[in-house]
């Protein structure tokens, strides 16, 4: 079975544009959608398109152009996380 089964391709058919729907975006971009609704509310996400009365949508050029203005990881840019930081969930108050 391959890896990538399930997954739909993200091409443009002869160079043409397409309008790409909420959960197709999730899948290209890895986020989830309230990640990207908070970032189309702070404006530094691609903005939706109206496709129908209750539909909405963003251009495949848009979000594709969005990801390569993503900055790239690297040793130099990563920031390390504290030693001994508290990790996972914080303990109840209430008592059992």
């Amino acid at each position: 079975m391959s890896s990538t089964a399930g997954r739909k391709q993200v091409t443009l058919v002869n160079n043409q544009d397409r309008i790409v729907r909420p959960a197709e975006q999730v899948i290209i971009t890895g986020r989830s959608l309230a990640s990207i609704w908070r970032d189309q509310q702070a404006g530094t996400y691609p903005p939706n398109i109206r496709i129908g009365q209750k539909a909405v949508g963003v251009r495949l050029s848009a979000l594709m152009a969005w990801l390569d203005s993503r900055e790239t990881v690297t040793a130099e840019n990563v920031v390390p996380v504290a030693p001994g930081a508290a990790k996972g969930r914080k303990k109840s108050s209430t008592t059992k």
